[in-house]
């Protein structure tokens, strides 16, 4: 059944109240079939079997119409407070003005570029957001500014892991090449070489002011490399959501996942580890301080399992192994711990060939470390969706109900691809959308609701 709910909404800018209506559209929770490939390593959850969409969602956009930047990573802090990363766009301030950040360019010298005839002389932004409220679809949401950083010789530098832990940000950049547009065989791509994670720029004041990363891409934490192509492995890592303040780390450590490849490839492919793309992803962990943050020698890296079944931790680099192996199906990942239900949940967008729809997925575990069970296989959702995660404030007291964080759609029109904003409210920029864990029961109660069209 839809609804349509009409509220009025005041706004308070230089003194003057600013009045318009905005309208929210619900329907009955309705079923996103899972619609895994016949090739999936992963066995059927039986107690978490599928999701649902509510339609109570949110786009966020400014006053004047346009939508936020993208690139949204919260992380809940002990203060009540959420901070988060954004970029490629803009963000509001408190004083009514706006900022604007932009990570890589799309334009590119392709003599200096593919050549190794010194650096790209250029400085990548990454911006830091505040994330104010207890309702996902009224937050305020403000700017605290940009930070530059330079990508050499790399074309780009975005944000990826961010964590506040007592009272400290620890803000990761990770960069990528060769271009936002690399045209190859007559094919557009959106940055098809995923490079290092840099490091991280720390901040004691929440966001205020920061003290920059001892590493550079050339350097980079890890001593990886992603130029010409060659895979990492901790790409674009993101921190596990412990809640608030990691309070439910399971021994005061925090854990990153990362997604890359290996050098033998059995199916190589172009594009293959881009910034939404790839085959494994990895798992490592730090106890957190401003002086382990970026010490290589002070990260414990997942090596697979014993005989046993239990986890291998080494300190060796060389070492890692896959968390998830899925060649040809892995991208862009995120974890949260679902306390309430006792759950991990593992989220993996597989974007390739970047520009195209978007396959998303969720796997749950009783472990960090699996085994993982998948709960949904969401086949060209957004239709292209990008960046999921599910922030941990938003968790419902039983655990059923949360809110997925993402963007979408960016990349509407390349290469003659057609996209639609399905699930509706799917589009570039900041979207809230409440999702609904379904067991069995709630399952065969709801799987005959219709369906929405696509906006």
């Amino acid at each position: 059944m839809y609804k349509c709910i009409l509220s009025i909404v005041v706004y308070f800018s230089f003194g003057i109240a600013v009045l318009f209506a905005q309208q929210e559209q619900s329907y009955d929770p309705w079923i996103w079939v899972s619609e895994p490939p016949e090739d999936c390593p992963f066995e059927q959850s039986t107690e978490i079997v599928g999701v649902a969409l509510t339609e109570n969602y949110r786009h966020y956009k400014l006053e004047n119409g346009y939508s936020f930047a993208d690139t949204w990573y919260p992380t809940w802090a002990a203060n009540d407070t959420m901070y988060s990363p954004w970029t490629d766009g803009r963000c509001p301030r408190l004083d009514g003005s706006w900022d604007h950040s932009q990570s890589g360019h799309l334009n590119y010298n392709k003599e200096q570029v593919y050549t190794n005839e010194g650096k790209i002389g250029m400085q990548a932004t990454t911006g830091q957001a505040v994330m104010v409220g207890d309702d996902p679809l009224n937050m305020q949401i403000y700017s605290l500014g940009k930070y530059n950083g330079d990508p050499a010789p790399y074309n780009g530098r975005y944000p990826c892991g961010s964590l506040v832990y007592n009272g400290i940000w620890y803000y990761g950049t990770y960069c990528l090449a060769p271009a936002g547009t690399a045209n190859i065989g007559g094919f557009d791509y959106n940055w098809p070489w995923l490079g290092p994670l840099v490091g991280f720029r720390t901040s004691t004041d929440y966001g205020k002011s920061w003290q920059d990363t001892p590493h550079t891409p050339e350097n980079s934490l890890f001593g990886e490399t992603g130029m010409w192509g060659y895979p990492v492995k901790m790409g674009a890592p993101h921190f596990v959501d412990f809640g608030k303040n990691m309070e439910y780390s399971p021994d005061g450590k925090a854990y990153l996942v990362g997604m890359g490849a290996e050098v033998n490839d059995l199916m190589p492919r172009e594009a293959n580890l881009s910034w939404i793309s790839g085959d494994q992803i990895y798992m490592c962990r730090v106890t957190p301080s401003i002086q382990n943050m970026n010490d290589m020698s002070k990260y414990e890296y997942f090596g697979g399992h014993d005989e046993k079944g239990s986890a291998i931790w080494t300190a060796d680099f060389k070492e890692i192994k896959p968390l998830v192996d899925w060649n040809d199906n892995c991208g862009c990942v995120t974890m949260t711990y679902n306390a309430p239900l006792k759950k991990y949940l593992l989220t993996i967008t597989d974007g390739w060939p970047t520009v195209a729809k978007m396959n998303s997925y969720i796997l749950e575990s009783d472990n960090i470390t699996g085994p993982w069970k998948l709960v949904s296989y969401m086949k060209d959702f957004g239709e292209q969706a990008y960046f999921l995660n599910f922030p941990g404030k938003f968790i419902s007291e039983n655990g059923k109900s949360l809110w997925l964080c993402y963007s979408g759609n960016f990349a509407m029109g390349w290469n003659d691809m057609k996209i639609s904003s399905f699930p509706p409210g799917s589009d570039y920029g900041l979207v809230m959308q409440e999702m609904i864990l379904l067991d069995k029961r709630s399952y065969k109660k709801i799987v005959n609701n219709p369906v929405p069209e696509a906006d």
